[in-house]
């Protein structure tokens, strides 16, 4: 059988078969001249005995169009000429003639099968060109006296004389003997010359000598693998680091020196971070990123100044961010008076009590106000008020009123340069743009976010003189707290506040409209509101709790709402 596991008996194989001429020979030669493909003799083919004399015996040829004799016995047909070689023993004819995968005999062959079952007779070799016959495919071996000496495969590159890797740092001429200790008595490696291992050599070039390494080029090239290991290693300790390393952080609450940052509007986690880092608070942009975000609130934190501590944790820099009342961080909420932000200023400062407002006082025109807000509206009490936006500031004790007073007018000064205050005041028939602060702040007083578009509406209504129903009176119980400098629900009876005889009272009958400026700080929201009014003919409105206001148009329906508010505040009590 071939070395491709044909059984007994196949079908003889086709020329057009894809294997044709790739069998081989394997097991032993069948005995009593029997085919080794079936039952039936081997048909015996006339041979033409000639003998090919090497000068030598027991060696096998295969010489083009020649027969050869290794011995006595019996023939059997293996050549690669389309004629018989003789190697003796056994019976003749043991195996069919074969050569490079044909069978060249000129007749067909028996396999005990019968006719050919492809229809024709089979005829290898005929006709059919043999593309393994030539001697560039398979050459024959030769006999020991006429061998050639295979060439010797070299690289592309020229490791030198030595040849070997074993001999990359010899430095010198160790190798004159063989360097793999076999002699193969002139038949290893094509026998060079007869001589054993690899003879004589001589440098390329048709030089004689031997080349040498020098032992510093070797040190120099060992020295060059050793810093690209050494970069290598340095590189991907690096990109190990930046990609799967922990981030650098500190431990604790800081070292104990404070330093003040600030927070723009806007900034994420890692803007922050960057922020913090730049003033030695926290170690690295992404130990911080990380705090925040594992940090349940770790998104709320708001934009201002905060006073924190250099070399804090990332935990404990967000938890101090998060903390207004940490530290000296000081927020200043939408709605508050200057009189208590001057108060909290000085406390803050470690100043004595009242120097802020003071210098509020005497020194309101050098603090960066809007040119239009220079020329207030006649019995201003507070120049400043409304001005001071609301917002988180680092006031420590040491600092200034005049730094701190300028950091919150410059917030305010910041979201109005987005609005045309001008225009809009004029628009809307106001005195000026002071107008349209002082209707922010009253709206940022009197009700809830959801409800400062109908409010403004309100006090757009009321202050109209020709309006019947108020003449003119914004009776808003916010500008009587001003007055008195109070923050109640209940302010008394109507009579009993139209007495008041003050500009800023909206009860008495002799500050009808606006009152002169602002009382109190107040939101983009309001602002928003104040500007751009909802439209409606409301009058009049009443807060039953923080998620409704009832509004109403006449002061009848106006008073039908006060009962439910006086019936909401004795299910409270």
């Amino acid at each position: 059988m071939t070395e491709y596991g044909r059984g007994r008996g196949p079908e003889p194989w086709h020329p057009e078969d894809p294997l044709y001429g790739d069998q081989g020979w394997s097991g032993q030669q069948a005995a009593g001249g029997q085919s080794p493909y079936g039952g039936q003799p081997q048909q015996q083919y006339p041979q033409q005995p000639q003998q090919y004399d090497t000068g030598q015996q027991g060696y096998p040829t295969y010489d083009t169009g020649q027969q050869q004799s290794y011995g006595g016995g019996a023939h059997s047909s293996y050549d690669n000429t389309g004629q018989q070689a003789a190697y003796g023993g056994g019976a003749q004819g043991g195996y069919p003639q074969h050569y490079n995968g044909g069978w060249d005999t000129g007749q067909q062959p028996s396999y005990g099968a019968g006719p050919d079952p492809y229809g024709q007779p089979a005829q290898y070799g005929g006709e059919r060109p043999d593309h393994y016959r030539t001697p560039e495919a398979f050459p024959p071996p030769q006999p020991p006296g006429r061998r050639r000496a295979v060439p010797e495969q070299k690289p592309d590159w020229d490791p030198g004389p030595d040849q070997g890797e074993h001999a990359f740092f010899a430095g010198g001429g160790d190798d004159d003997g063989d360097d793999d200790g076999y002699d193969d008595g002139g038949r290893g490696r094509g026998g060079r010359g007869g001589g054993g291992g690899r003879g004589d050599r001589r440098g390329r070039g048709g030089k004689g000598g031997k080349k040498r390494r020098s032992g510093c080029a070797c040190l120099v090239v060992a020295a060059v693998f050793a810093g690209g290991i050494g970069g290598i290693g340095y590189f991907g300790y690096q990109f190990y680091q930046d990609r799967f390393g922990s981030a650098e952080d500190y431990e604790g609450g800081g070292n104990g020196q404070t330093v003040s940052v600030e927070i723009p509007k806007g900034a994420g986690g890692n803007q922050i971070g960057q922020i913090l880092k730049d003033n030695g608070v926290v170690a690295s942009v992404e130990a911080f990123a990380a705090a925040q975000a594992d940090n349940p609130k770790g998104l709320s934190i708001q934009a201002g100044s905060y006073i924190l501590q250099k070399e804090m944790s990332a935990e404990a820099a967000v938890a101090m961010l998060l903390d207004p009342k940490s530290g000296n961080n000081f927020v200043v909420i939408p709605g508050a008076r200057n009189t208590a932000i001057y108060k909290e200023i000085d406390k803050r400062t470690g100043q004595e009590a009242g120097t802020t407002a003071k210098y509020a006082k005497e020194h309101w025109k050098e603090l960066g106000l809007p040119k239009w807000a220079l020329s207030p509206n006649k019995n201003v009490k507070d120049p400043l008020e409304g001005y001071l936006q609301p917002a988180t500031y680092a006031v420590s004790e040491g600092m200034k009123s005049e730094d701190v007073l300028k950091k919150m007018v410059a917030g305010t000064t910041e979201l109005l340069s987005g609005y045309d205050v001008a225009g809009e005041a004029k628009t809307l028939g106001l005195r000026n743009p002071i107008d349209i602060l002082t209707v922010a702040s009253i709206v940022q007083k009197e009700g809830h976010k959801q409800d400062f578009g109908k409010i403004a509406r309100v006090i757009y209504n009321r202050k109209n003189l020709d309006n019947p129903e108020t003449y003119g009176l914004l009776d808003m119980d916010s500008t009587v707290n001003y007055v008195r400098g109070e923050s109640k629900l209940g302010t008394g009876s109507v009579d009993a506040l139209r007495k008041i005889k003050d500009p800023y009272n909206t009860y008495w009958a002799g500050a009808k409209g606006l009152p002169p400026g602002p009382i109190s700080t107040f939101s983009k929201e309001a602002l928003d509101a104040a500007m751009n009014p909802v439209k409606g003919k409301w009058n009049y409105f009443v807060s039953i709790n923080a998620d409704e206001t009832l509004f109403a148009v006449t002061n009848a329906e106006h008073n039908r709402n006060r009962e439910k508010y006086l019936e909401e505040q004795k299910k409270n009590d």
